[in-house]
């Protein structure tokens, strides 16, 4: 293996921008990283702030879990031809528990029968390790203040791309996170591959783009920039998902393996780079703030785009978690009304059901939404439509409540079940969850309290 700060080349892919993206998209990128110089990097972003709380009620029920559930299913497909072509593969579906995650990882390797590998996990951003739930709660608040009284599930920093760095350090072939940057997984590479240091702002700041860029997966490469008729993208069903090839100067471009489907273009690179992006001028992360209004693309040929012009200046002073906490119960049920005058039949079914919830003393909102009749732009009620309705039209119910407790909230699924003889006529396809809820908050930790408990540990076979 090289030495840190010798490359003069890196390429990273990513395979996944969140839990349960397409557990197929990391061969391509395999397959075409192999064959390419440099040090090469495959990323997988698949940790949400709701994802990492759940994973964190998983880890209370379970010691060995709380990593991410989706770790077997994208490692399997790759991992052997990854480890053997010497490709690193840095992901943050540690999750809750990345030292469980590193021992799933060396048992699928055996499963699969190659060697195990070294794993570098990465902990320390839980705060519940250093601070007490009432000295979490005291923390000077971003968001959602009016949530932080309520039991606490989680509460995990934004640890920036250091640690990572470090990780990558040890030499091992996988590194594990738990919540850190998205763009961190990224950077943290770039850091160790180039050798830049924590001052090196602008250097910092063009590899922090380059994380957010391939952040979110094949959005960058035309996906999600999809609108058939106005934006045309060609072959989605086998959208490839983004590289990037970065020097030692900060400069990059995004690409994608050939031969798959999907577009690089200024504007699908320019629709990823303002995603989350509240200021331009100073976009906020652990390590540095970006300034991505002198930012440049050149399209520089098919499917390859130069990015150069990024700024950095200094870090803000404190850094950033997410406090999740109980959030009570959700109830969610349909039922479907076909035929003449469905729509009528379908808002009165909701009307009976909101009457006896309140008849029963239940005050929680309903949300009551008629799929077909402009749910998801303002419902249209049947008046609006001037009356005149096709035969074969077709409507669904949708009712949804969050309530304090379950046995509260599953009083609506009790009530639109009964509907099925007890309601307006022909109501069919009953269908029903009941979900616990997690709601989160933002605070902002001083950077020591974080910096002190964040550690590296090396996981051998």
């Amino acid at each position: 293996m090289h030495r840190s700060g010798s490359a003069e080349r890196v390429l990273i892919g990513c395979g996944a921008g969140f839990a349960g993206d397409r557990f197929d998209a990391g061969a391509p990128l395999v397959a075409h990283l192999r064959e390419q110089p440099g040090a090469r990097y495959l990323m997988y972003e698949c940790l949400a702030e709701r994802t990492l709380a759940l994973a964190q009620a998983e880890r209370q029920q379970d010691p060995e879990r709380g990593y991410s559930p989706f770790l077997t299913r994208y490692l399997r497909p790759v991992m052997a031809e990854a480890l053997e072509s010497g490709i690193r593969i840095v992901t943050n579906m540690g999750a809750a528990h990345p030292v469980a995650g590193a021992r799933r990882v060396q048992a699928l390797a055996r499963e699969i029968g190659c060697p195990p590998p070294r794993v570098a996990v990465v902990l320390g951003d839980d705060l519940r390790t250093s601070l007490s739930d009432e000295e979490i709660r005291a923390l000077p608040q971003m968001d959602g203040g009016d949530l932080i009284d309520r039991p606490l599930v989680a509460a995990n920093a934004y640890v920036g791309a250091v640690p990572v760095r470090d990780a990558v350090a040890t030499g091992a072939e996988v590194v594990l996170v738990g919540r850190t940057t998205d763009s961190a997984l990224a950077l943290g590479p770039l850091m160790h591959e180039f050798g830049w240091r924590e001052n090196d702002l602008d250097l910092l700041a063009a590899g922090t783009v380059c994380g957010h860029l391939l952040e979110c997966g094949a959005q960058v490469t035309g996906a999600y920039f999809a609108d058939p008729g106005f934006k045309d993208v060609e072959d989605l069903a086998h959208v490839g998902f983004p590289i990037a090839e970065v020097t030692s100067d900060g400069g990059m471009t995004i690409t994608k393996p050939p031969g798959t489907g999907g577009c690089v273009t200024p504007a699908t690179v320019t629709e990823q780079l303002l995603y989350e992006m509240h200021d331009p001028a100073a976009y906020l992360v652990p390590d540095v703030t970006c300034d991505v209004t002198g930012l440049t693309l050149v399209h520089t040929e098919e499917d390859r785009v130069t990015v150069r012009g990024v700024r950095g200046h200094a870090p803000p002073p404190t850094l950033k978690a997410t406090v999740s906490v109980e959030n009570g119960w959700m109830a969610e049920a349909e039922m479907s009304y076909a035929g003449p005058n469905a729509l009528a039949r379908a808002e009165l079914a909701g009307e009976v059901v909101e009457t006896r919830l309140r008849e029963r003393g239940v005050t929680e909102e309903i949300a009551a939404e008629i799929l077909g009749a402009g749910a998801i732009l303002g419902r249209t009620r049947h008046r609006d439509l001037g009356g005149s309705l096709p035969f074969d039209s077709e409507y669904r119910l949708r009712l949804a409540m969050i309530a304090p407790d379950k046995a509260q909230a599953a009083l609506l699924i009790e009530e639109l079940q009964s509907l099925y003889c007890s309601g307006p006529a022909a109501g069919g396809g009953f269908r029903s969850h009941l979900t616990r809820q997690v709601a989160t908050c933002s605070v902002l930790p001083p950077r020591s309290t974080v910096a002190e408990q964040v550690r590296i540990e090396v996981i051998e076979p």
